[in-house]
């Protein structure tokens, strides 16, 4: 569904990504690796648009997106939940829900996505005349992810997902991403939580300063004694 060839991406003198490739099918989830400064959240950044590439190309579900603006690509499917969450926090949750429902492709089905995404994270229903941020870390999180559900995507990158949360709350995001998946949507997750993302890819990348270092099924990689000293002190 997603396909990313030769990419190149620099800020400046600074080589962000170099020649990085991958591919991720649909109804799979793929994730990528890697620790800070690897390129993880540029591959995102490039893939929504919010990035130009120096060079390679992009292409979602058979349509190339390289150079697209991000408001044409989040409106062709593939959408993103952002590192930090990027909400509003001083608009109340269902003002944030309701957002993600402006895109052209989703507006008339904005009801019935609301209901969805309410029966998915009751506590956001619960809290929806509340201002987003007071809300709790992994809320925050939720209102991430329903906001993004909002916008009816066939593809959702998520970059850092359990960043800042406590542990409980980690294993409770990456349940959700796993529902997620379960119910037909495809995935590609951007982690630095290394045995979590892999435990449950079916596809897997390790980034190393811009370069895609490894490739091949998520087991593969956590079985790889190069990744299970350099990333898992084991």
């Amino acid at each position: 569904m997603l396909d990313v060839e030769n990419l190149d991406l620099a800020y400046g003198d600074s080589r962000a990504l170099n020649g990085v490739s991958l591919s991720v099918a649909a109804g799979t989830i793929t994730s990528v690796v890697g620790g800070n400064g690897a390129g993880k959240t540029s591959l995102i950044r490039a893939c929504a648009g919010m990035v130009p590439a120096q060079g390679g190309r992009i292409r979602f579900d058979g349509t190339d997106i390289t150079g697209w603006a991000p408001h044409r690509i989040c409106d062709l499917g593939l959408g993103q939940v952002a590192e930090g969450r990027q909400i509003f926090p001083s608009l109340p949750v269902l003002d944030n829900l309701e957002l993600g429902a402006a895109l052209p492709r989703a507006r008339k089905a904005a009801k019935q996505s609301l209901e969805k995404v309410f029966a998915l994270f009751p506590r956001l229903a619960e809290r929806k005349a509340q201002r987003a941020g007071t809300l709790s870390g992994g809320e925050q999180q939720m209102l991430a992810i329903g906001r993004c559900l909002m916008g009816l995507p066939r593809l959702i990158m998520f970059d850092e997902p359990s960043l800042g949360l406590a542990p409980a709350v980690v294993k409770e995001m990456f349940a959700i991403i796993e529902g997620l998946h379960r119910d037909g949507m495809t995935v590609l997750l951007v982690e630095q939580n290394v045995v979590h993302s892999l435990k449950i890819a079916h596809h897997a990348v390790l980034l190393e300063n811009g370069v895609a270092a490894m490739a091949g099924t998520g087991a593969d990689l956590l079985a790889d004694d190069r990744v299970r000293q350099a990333y898992l002190g084991l």
